[in-house]
């Protein structure tokens, strides 16, 4: 079983796709980590991450697991994964690789932004997972500020809109829900209840019903 998770930064898309392949026994795959990988790299090269020479060879060389995840979790990484994610080529050299990890027995959860659309479209389920902008700065702020990091409420949303724009503007595969993937609004709910909706979506799915 393969199940697509997608929707824009810090709408609890990662979160619910790990509590989901623990409750299906399936492989987690978060593909945001790939593009933070490649940013990282990027980085320690010491070139721009705009840089779209700099970034497609960042792109083909990269191994995945090449960074541990506390590594890439750095609101720089972050930022500088957005802009590497939005060159063309460095998607194109990272979907064989996500392609082959969905397929792989027995099966997946894997969350992103053009999982349904792109990379698994043929997925079993799909789940569109969002929250308001506010609500989502919200919950960024905390993270940051959890790691000890310093943050600014109206600055983080403005980096979360400018991200939604990003994603959403981008040529090649923008964020957008797929026609068939079900919408799960996240703005008022904790993640206990969130990941509750996201697996009765899944059951009534698999169960031949209509989500309600």
């Amino acid at each position: 079983m393969i199940i697509a998770i997608d929707g824009p930064a810090a709408s609890g898309k990662g979160t619910i796709a790990k509590r989901l392949a623990a409750h299906y026994g399936l492989r987690h795959l978060d593909s945001g980590l790939l593009y933070r990988g490649v940013a990282k790299a990027v980085i320690e090269g010491g070139r721009d991450p705009a840089d779209r020479d700099a970034a497609v060879a960042a792109a083909r060389a990269f191994e995945p697991g090449r960074y541990p995840a506390s590594a890439l979790k750095g609101d720089d990484v972050a930022k500088a994964a957005s802009q590497v994610a939005a060159i063309p080529q460095v998607r194109e050299a990272l979907i064989a690789f996500q392609r082959s990890f969905a397929r792989t027995r027995p099966g997946a959860v894997i969350d992103g932004r053009d999982i349904g659309t792109v990379i698994a479209p043929d997925a079993d389920v799909k789940i569109f997972v969002t929250a308001t902008p506010e609500e989502r700065a919200r919950r960024r702020l905390l993270e940051l500020q959890g790691r000890g990091e310093a943050a600014d409420e109206a600055a983080v949303l403005a980096d979360i809109l400018a991200r939604d724009a990003r994603d959403t503007g981008r040529a090649v595969a923008p964020l957008r829900q797929a026609p068939d993937a079900h919408l799960l609004d996240t703005t008022h709910l904790a993640i206990d209840p969130a990941v509750r909706a996201a697996i009765d979506i899944v059951e009534a799915v698999r169960a031949g019903r209509k989500p309600a």
